[in-house]
């Protein structure tokens, strides 16, 4: 007697056609087939070629979706089913066996078979486990880790059989598995479908050989797409056994990804030049990247502290008004009751500054140099030590003492090697003792020797070097930086209210570093973009090289959807591919990037390193692959699994 789910047809197709239409052009290839499978049968479809027996075969096996009428499986209505529906029917009810066997060449015939299951929730271990089993049931116990290529026809039939078992399916649909073979793997093959139909599994073979088909319990003919005989169900079918019943889940988005990953590297390790190829782009982009940021930050930190040595907390006051005509210099509004009235406000420290270039003279040595008459506050204003000696003070001013404090290239200059404290020096006829020297402050931002001056008293040089008391500037130092602006309107208000009119110019030295600074990154900025215009091109190197992945992988796709995945696990496969590439290049560029940083930094150019360039550029490589990776993988997850199993 037969249970009620054997009374029921397995498959039942009513009334079912199917029209393709190329442009305005329609052909029908079936013609209302009406058929009922049931649980256990071993049924073979016989026809001519273009009978129409492939496309039934894959409506049945869920690869297509007929034109019209109804696809039963189970009672259930196929049509109802999704694009997710109808991968889970083929991952756990069906497993195809085809003509031209359609393994993966680039994995061993253990990994083939373990294919479906990646998709059905098992562990590792149990799909290699699960794998080996049915390989050395088949007679290929020792091949486990041949490559197809490395196989007989007959031996990878039986791995894409092994294959079609893996996820425990109950329903075999065998495509022409005879047609590449010769007569005795043939025959092998063909016992070993009847073997598996004795074990309960609905075996549907697909064929125009009449002899092949002989092996079938039931033989419907097929011609011009409609069913021309049909003798009925088998009378005495098979029972179908749970003994290979597997248990059916959903893998975890973390094993979907690790799956992925395996897959995605087996394949970039299957062609590592054309995989090379696509990362240099990669490389290069991030690696520039690196290179110009690094740069471009040494250039503006190089500058910015030049100028912060000569202090960022400074108020210049200049002679002559911002809109007044002829040279700056030849205007003298600044007098010394002006650094007076300065030095009662708040929150700053004001002093002259009388600037002039003069020869100086000691014993036979004769040097060029500036002299600066200024007050004794010069260190303080300046944040310029004494490096040896002493400073000359307010006692000295009042006396107009001539001393003088040398700095370190003009005392290099006239005593080499000896002391110059104590010793007398010229200038402009006039003896000067010699009470200190500066510390080594080094080219100012105009690329000027600061230590190449003389500071004198500002008394003292006024009457007695240049003859005059105008200023060439005031120096202000402003306390607290943070009130840099107030301050700078306090002395602005001061110096217009004693003058009466704009006869001077205030420059803010915090302003010039601020622009400096923004001048300085829009040049990184500027080299930033023309580097990251070669990562842009190596983002689309990725992506042609993805799509040309995909239309030589097309068939490969096909089975994979055929054994049970989705649209989500193609895409993921691709997806990841081009990340794991655009992340490798990105790795492999900020190697090369830091290392071309630092030989471009032994050679004297400021370079700056910090972990933002390095990480806005792996970032940015990481994004490319992505976005440029993205499109290729919708491709291929999109692919109509029945075009992409015709592919060559």
């Amino acid at each position: 007697m037969l249970s009620a789910s054997e009374k029921q047809p397995l498959i039942e197709l009513r009334g079912i056609t199917r029209t393709y239409y190329n442009g305005e052009i329609a052909t029908q290839v079936l013609h209302g087939v009406d058929l009922a499978i049931y649980p256990g049968e071993f049924v073979a479809i016989m026809g001519a070629s273009g009978s129409g027996k492939s496309t039934l075969m894959n409506i049945i096996g869920c690869l297509d979706r007929p034109s019209s009428g109804e696809y039963l499986f189970e009672g259930r209505n196929v049509a109802d089913f999704d694009s997710d529906d109808l991968a889970r029917l083929r991952r756990e009810y069906f497993g195809f066996v085809f003509q031209s066997y359609n393994l993966l060449p680039g994995i061993s015939a253990a990994a083939n078979v373990e294919m479906p299951a990646t998709y059905s929730g098992l562990t590792q271990e149990a799909r290699r486990q699960r794998a080996s089993s049915l390989l050395a049931q088949l007679g290929l116990g020792e091949r486990l880790h041949h490559k197809p290529n490395q196989l007989s026809g007959g031996q990878q039939q039986r791995v894409s059989i092994a294959r079609a078992l893996m996820n425990g399916g109950r329903i075999i649909l065998a495509d022409e598995p005879t047609g590449a073979l010769d007569s005795r793997s043939g025959e092998e093959v063909m016992k070993l479908l009847q073997e598996l139909s004795r074990q309960g599994y609905t075996i549907i073979l697909i064929t125009h050989d009449a002899e092949v088909a002989a092996h079938a319990d039931r033989l419907i003919e097929i011609r011009d797409g409609r069913v021309v005989a049909d003798p009925g169900p088998a009378i005495n079918r098979n029972s179908p056994s749970t003994e290979n019943t597997v248990v059916h889940g959903t893998p975890s988005f973390f094993a979907e990804l690790r799956a992925g990953g395996k897959t995605a590297l087996r394949s970039l390790m299957g062609n590592v030049f054309r995989t090379v190829l696509t990362l240099l782009g990669i490389v290069i982009g991030v690696a520039s990247v690196i290179t110009m940021l690094a740069i471009g930050d040494g250039a503006k930190k190089e500058v910015v502290e030049r100028i912060s040595a000569m202090g960022s907390n400074l108020l210049l006051v200049r002679p002559g008004g911002p809109n007044q005509r002829g040279g700056r210099w030849g205007v003298s509004t600044l007098v010394p009751e002006d650094v007076t009235a300065l030095n009662e406000l708040p929150n700053l420290v004001a002093i002259p500054e009388l600037t002039g270039g003069q020869t100086l003279r000691y014993g036979t040595e004769d040097h060029s140099a500036e002299v600066n008459a200024t007050s004794s506050s010069f260190p303080v204003a300046r944040q310029w030590n004494v490096a040896h000696g002493t400073f000359f003070d307010m006692e000295d001013e009042s006396a107009y003492a001539t001393v003088a404090v040398l700095g370190k290239t003009v005392a290099d200059k006239l005593f080499g090697q000896r002391d110059p404290l104590g010793e007398y020096l010229i200038i402009n006829n006039i003896l000067f003792q010699v009470i200190g020297v500066m510390s080594e402050r080094g080219a100012s931002p105009m690329g000027q020797d600061q230590d190449d001056v003389v500071l004198v008293p500002f008394t003292t040089g006024s009457l007695r070097i240049f003859g005059q008391s105008f200023l060439r500037n005031i120096t202000i130092a402003v306390s607290d930086p943070d009130l840099m602006d107030a301050t700078q309107a306090a002395a602005q208000e001061l110096l217009l209210a004693r003058h009466g009119t704009e006869d001077f110019t205030i420059r803010n030295m915090a302003s010039l570093i601020d622009t400096v600074s923004e001048t300085q990154n829009t040049m990184t900025i500027l080299l930033a973009s023309i580097a990251a215009i070669s990562l842009l091109v190596g983002g689309i190197g990725v992506m042609n090289i993805m799509l040309v992945s995909v239309t030589e992988r097309t068939r490969e796709i096909g089975v994979r959807m055929a054994t049970g995945a989705r649209q989500r696990h193609i895409l993921q496969q691709f997806l990841i591919e081009a990340l794991v590439v655009s992340a490798l290049g990105g790795i492999i560029g900020v190697i090369l990037g830091l290392s071309a940083t630092a030989l471009v930094g032994s050679f004297g150019t400021p370079v700056s390193y910090s972990m933002l360039p390095v990480v806005l550029a792996f970032s940015c490589a990481f994004a490319t692959g992505l976005i440029f990776g993205f499109l290729p993988a919708r491709k291929a997850a999109g692919l109509d699994p029945v075009a992409a199993l015709a592919s060559e």
